[in-house]
């Protein structure tokens, strides 16, 4: 999986802003839907705060034929510091 476009800082945005920023950011390599097709994927992300990039890499993942996503995070930033 590659990004294909520069996103903005998510630092500041909204819940909504961040989806929208991370919105078509990302692609999988080429040939790489035939690895991901029929398989669990593990997505790991260091820090998850509203979820907007595992989200959009979880659609694009199942979009791809994978039969699950599972995120794999280290720390969860609290509602009211995003």
């Amino acid at each position: 999986m590659r990004r294909i476009r520069n996103t903005a800082h998510q630092v500041g945005l909204t819940r909504l802003g961040r989806d929208a920023n991370v919105r078509g950011a990302f692609r999988l390599n080429e040939g790489g839907a035939s690895e991901i097709f029929g398989r669990r994927i593990l997505i790991v992300d260091d820090v998850y705060t509203t979820g907007a990039t595992v989200s959009a890499i979880a659609r694009l993942l199942a979009r791809s034929g994978a039969t699950g996503v599972d995120v794999l995070t280290f720390a969860r930033a609290l509602p009211d510091t995003i």
